[in-house]
C-alpha cells in the first residue's frame, strides 16, 4: 500500500514538473505575405532558428506563409500586429501604406539607382524615422530585409517604352502602384498575392510586377509569364515587426536577443535575395522568358512618365521625409 502510494506521488510530481516546463515555453506566431519557397520564408525560418537557439527553446517562432493568419489579406497583417492580435510579421513597406502612408517613401518610382543607396536608407536615418512612426501604431521594427527592385512581367508583349504599358491589365500590391500604373496608361488591379497566381494563369490579369530573387523565381511566375523588363522602377524593403504589447512583456535582455536574431536573419535574407537576383536573369531566359534590359535613355523615359505619381506620393508622405531619403541617397554616392 505504501509502495503503491509512493509511486503515485512520484508520478504526480513528475507530471507537475513537466507541466511547469511546458508552461515556461512560449510559441510566437509570425505571418508573412508570400509562399513557403521565397526568401521571405527563408528569412523568417532563419529568425525562428536563431531565436530558438538563443533562448534555449524558451521561445519558439512558428511561421505562417501566404498571410494565413490574416485570412489571406496581406494588408491586414501589420494592423493585427499593431493591436496585438498577431505576435510577429514579415511584410513589405508597400503593404503597410494603408496603415502608415509614409511607408510609401521607400517605393517612390525611380528613387534609387543601386543597393548602396537602398542600404543608406533602410539601415540609416530614414529607416529609423519610419520605425518611429510604426511604433506609434504599436509595431516595433526589429530589422529591415529586402523584397527588392520590382520588375514588370506580362503575357502580351515586350515592354520597352511607357507606351508599351498602355492597356495592360496589371496586378499591383498597393495604392501607390495604382497611381504609377495609371500614369503609364495601364489598368491596375489591386489584388492579394495569394490570388495573383491563379489570376495570371486564367488571364484575369496580363501581368504583375515584383522582384526577381524574392518572388518571381521562387514563386515560379515564369511558368505563367512570357515577357520580363528589368526596369527597376520601384524598390520595396521588408521588415520583421513585433507587437508592442508582446515586446513590452520582455525584459531588456530578451528584447536585445530578439532584435539581434532579427538583424542576423534579415542580413541573411538580403544576401540570398540579391544573389538570386544577380543570377536570375539567365535563369529566367533558360526557362523561356524573353528578358528585355532597357538602356539608360529608355529608363529615363519611364522615369519621366511616372514623375506625376512620384510628385503626388512625395506630397502624401511629406516633403521633409522625402528629403531625408534623398539626403541619405546622396551621401551613399
Amino acid at each position: 500500500m505504501f509502495a503503491k502510494f509512493g509511486k503515485t506521488a512520484l508520478a504526480t510530481m513528475l507530471a507537475g514538473a513537466m507541466t511547469v516546463g511546458t508552461a515556461s515555453a512560449e510559441t510566437l506566431r509570425l505571418s508573412h505575405n508570400t509562399g513557403d519557397t521565397t526568401t521571405w520564408q527563408k528569412g523568417a525560418d532563419k529568425f525562428a532558428e536563431l531565436v530558438s537557439e538563443a533562448t534555449g527553446g524558451e521561445i519558439s517562432v512558428r511561421v505562417f506563409p501566404n498571410a494565413q493568419l490574416a485570412g489571406g489579406d496581406q494588408m491586414r497583417q501589420a494592423e493585427m500586429v499593431g493591436r496585438g492580435a498577431l505576435d510577429l510579421v514579415v511584410t513589405s513597406a508597400i503593404n503597410v501604406t494603408p496603415l502608415v502612408p509614409e511607408m510609401a517613401a521607400f517605393s517612390l518610382p525611380y528613387l534609387y539607382a543601386d543597393y548602396e543607396q537602398v542600404d543608406a536608407t533602410t539601415q540609416g536615418a530614414p529607416g529609423e524615422q519610419l520605425a518611429e512612426i510604426l511604433a506609434e501604431k504599436g509595431i516595433i521594427v526589429l530589422a529591415w530585409g529586402e523584397n527588392g527592385f520590382r520588375e514588370v512581367t506580362n503575357n502580351t508583349r515586350p515592354v520597352k517604352s511607357p507606351e508599351d504599358m498602355a492597356g495592360l491589365n496589371m496586378r499591383v500590391a498597393g495604392p501607390m502602384y495604382i497611381d504609377v500604373m495609371n500614369a503609364l496608361g495601364a489598368n491596375p488591379q489591386q489584388m492579394q498575392w495569394s490570388e495573383t497566381m491563379t489570376a495570371l494563369q486564367q488571364g484575369v490579369v496580363d501581368g504583375q510586377e515584383n522582384p526577381i530573387g524574392a518572388v518571381i523565381i521562387p514563386q515560379q511566375v515564369y511558368e505563367m509569364q512570357k515577357y520580363l523588363t528589368t526596369w527597376h522602377y520601384s524598390y520595396d524593403p521588408i521588415f520583421i515587426g513585433i507587437s508592442q504589447k508582446k515586446w513590452d512583456s520582455y525584459d531588456a535582455e530578451m528584447q536585445e536577443t530578439l532584435r539581434t536574431a532579427a538583424q542576423e536573419a534579415m542580413s541573411y535574407q538580403r544576401d540570398i535575395s540579391r544573389e538570386a537576383t544577380a543570377t536570375g536573369i539567365e535563369f529566367l531566359r533558360d526557362k523561356g522568358m524573353e528578358v528585355y534590359e532597357p538602356s539608360a535613355e529608355e529608363l529615363a523615359a519611364f522615369k519621366e512618365a511616372t514623375q506625376p505619381a512620384f510628385d503626388e506620393w512625395a506630397a502624401k508622405v511629406g516633403p521633409e521625409l522625402v528629403q531625408s531619403f534623398q539626403d541619405a541617397i546622396n551621401s551613399a554616392n
